[in-house]
């Protein structure tokens, strides 16, 4: 393969690596961006392998594709690629399309997935070195995925939760665009928490104050734990925390073990935000949390009481209370729930890119994509004209 640099043209090579530690650290965090989320780090990738949360035997096969310079040198793009044995914890839904290409008698798994195991967050999934043309890599990774799918006869490639720009290059190249939402805050330079209630409409600003009185009568306080200051021994029992919801719920499952919290503990609590629920200095409830480059990201929470409004308190007022005080500019509570929509997230859209190698099975999935997308942008406009929020005075618009 040749590809230009901003100086001359080079031989590359691609590869295919099934473990992300056989990849140097340095080498792999070097081709990030500054504003790529801590999901894309290597110590992130390396945890969900190492625990066993990511790996054959959990549906979620390493094999992530590598760009070197010819022959045998440095690595100058990847993506995080995954040969999955079904379609959990991947937060896009294809279980219809597995299900027709069954009753076709077209297998469908294995298939191959670019993203992230169990987190639903929109980044850059194919990562390059600042000196190569982006367009030209992506374009490389799409036909390399598009023929390691024929070669290995799988039944499609999923590029999920893709930036725009890289969708943009992937629908070019036969791949198909999947639309989707999700509810986030936006931090609208408030001063503090009571600027945000400001900016709610008054029904839902009554519902707030009335929620966030709870914790008063319930004494309780929360307290967010940041970095090198969450202590070591907190890990254990935010690891309870996060099984204490999949055990309550009947399609609750498993993905993360003990072993990813350690590892997390060692080597990446510079992005980790605990939110914790304390009751007479007892933890009863909590959020796992990441924060990076103005962005904060809600993941995984849970109690060992249930309280009436614990819930929104902690995973929604106290995250965004941090983000007034630390100028965090956006909060990405995950997927789901219109109850956020109630709270001030308004729905943000999320692409995904597939593409389908059985030519009926693709000409299917089409049409209803089609279809999909219309009412995902229906609800996207009317979400956000009915939002929550009042709308900015213009001269608000124009001082910015």
């Amino acid at each position: 393969m040749m590809a230009a640099t901003k100086e001359a043209s080079v031989r590359l090579e691609l590869t295919v690596v099934e473990r992300i530690r056989d990849i140097p650290c340095d080498a792999w965090n070097a081709l990030l961006a500054p504003d790529d989320s801590p999901f894309l780090e290597w110590e992130w990738l390396c945890a969900m392998e190492e625990s066993k949360s990511a790996a054959r035997k959990t549906g979620w096969a390493p094999y992530h594709f590598i760009v070197r310079t010819s022959p045998g040198g440095r690595i100058v793009a990847a993506c995080p690629m995954y040969l999955k044995s079904h379609s959990m914890g991947e937060f896009i839904f294809d279980h219809g399309w597995a299900d027709a290409a069954e009753r076709a008698g077209i297998r469908y798994f294995p298939k191959l997935l670019v993203g992230i195991p169990f987190t639903p967050h929109t980044g850059r999934r194919f990562l390059v070195c600042q000196d190569f043309d982006r367009t030209t890599m992506i374009a490389l990774f799409a036909r390399a995925l598009t023929e390691f799918c024929k070669d290995n006869e799988l039944s499609s490639v999923h590029v999920n939760f893709c930036t725009p720009e890289e969708a943009e290059a992937l629908k070019g190249l036969g791949y198909l665009e999947r639309l989707g939402y999700q509810y986030h805050w936006q931090n609208g330079g408030f001063e503090n928490f009571d600027d945000y209630l400001g900016q709610l409409k008054s029904k839902r600003r009554y519902a707030v104050r009335h929620e966030r009185a709870a914790l008063r009568e319930q004494d309780v306080s929360i307290r967010v734990h940041a970095g090198d200051e969450i202590g070591d021994a907190m890990f254990g029992p935010m690891f309870k925390i996060y099984l204490s919801t999949i055990q309550k719920l009947y399609w609750g499952r498993q993905y993360l073990t003990r072993e990813f919290f350690e590892l997390l503990r060692a080597s990446f609590k510079r992005h980790l935000r605990f939110v914790c629920a304390y009751r007479r200095g007892e933890l009863i409830a909590g959020t796992i949390n990441l924060e990076k480059a103005g962005v904060f990201y809600g993941r995984y929470w849970g109690c060992f009481s249930e309280l009436p409004f614990l819930h929104f308190n902690v995973c929604y007022y106290a995250a965004i209370e941090h983000c007034i005080e630390r100028r965090i500019s956006r909060f990405e509570p995950g997927a789901g729930g219109e109850y956020k929509w109630l709270r001030g997230f308004d729905p943000s859209l999320t692409r995904s890119m597939h593409f389908i190698a059985h030519a009926g099975l693709r000409k299917a999935i089409a049409s209803f994509l089609s279809r999909e997308r219309r009412e995902v942008e229906a609800w996207i406009a009317e979400g956000r004209d009915r939002s929550q929020l009042k709308p900015v005075p213009p001269s608000n618009v124009e001082a910015e």
